[in-house]
């Protein structure tokens, strides 16, 4: 479901997908005269700063709830060359690449729930913080992987039913400092909130009665 509100100004317009958004505030805190915190009716003012730095604020929203199109010639957000799955701390898994999430429009940037309480699966909806749910941000390197014939390209993620959600495409999990934990082009992820091994799925969702389409 999406609750899209849009802003155009002179060179951007800003587009805020309500149903992504975790609330992480980079927005509010990074350009507080373009995103306006606790005010009435439109906050959003497009025209507020310049347009590289409206820019800037919404290639850093991990969840992607933020998007853009400049009307100034300059090119916009494009994938990055290094496909990051970027685990945050007793949070969702944060994705930046070439995404293409299974019955869900291509995109850049996303985070997936993996408390297995958000009301918006695969997508995080910060439910975590009322379910309590706590994983480590910092899992160890479990394994040592040598480098990827590629580092970027598409990345394909299905949400299995009752199930991990499956990643394939070249990917690097890398800790919320950014320690690398892992290379792959496969990969099962936790999203039931259970298994031994997050962010990895271990099989928990088969006797913990998790239910997902």
């Amino acid at each position: 479901m999406s609750d899209t509100e849009t802003y155009r100004g002179k060179t951007l317009t800003i587009h805020v997908d309500g149903a992504k958004c975790i609330h992480s505030r980079n927005c509010v805190v990074g350009l507080p005269g373009v995103f306006k915190a606790n005010v009435e009716g439109p906050w959003i003012d497009a025209d507020a700063a310049a347009a590289e730095e409206i820019a800037a604020i919404a290639r850093a929203c991990p969840s992607g709830a933020i998007t853009y199109e400049r009307h100034d010639g300059i090119e916009g957000e494009r994938a990055p060359d290094v496909n990051l799955l970027r685990v945050r701390e007793n949070g969702p898994v944060a994705l930046h690449g070439d995404l293409r999430i299974a019955g869900h429009a291509p995109c850049t940037r996303a985070t997936l729930c993996r408390c297995g309480a958000s009301a918006r699966k695969p997508f995080c909806d910060g439910s975590h913080a009322g379910a309590g749910f706590t994983a480590t941000g910092e899992p160890a390197t479990t394994q040592e992987t040598a480098m990827l014939d590629g580092r970027g390209g598409t990345l394909e993620i299905t949400a299995q039913v009752d199930g991990p959600l499956r990643v394939a495409g070249n990917v690097e999990v890398v800790s919320g400092t950014g320690r690398l934990v892992r290379r792959a082009t496969k990969l099962a992820l936790c999203r039931c909130g259970g298994s031994a091994n997050k962010p990895f799925c271990d099989g928990t969702h088969k006797t913990n009665g998790f239910t997902a389409p």
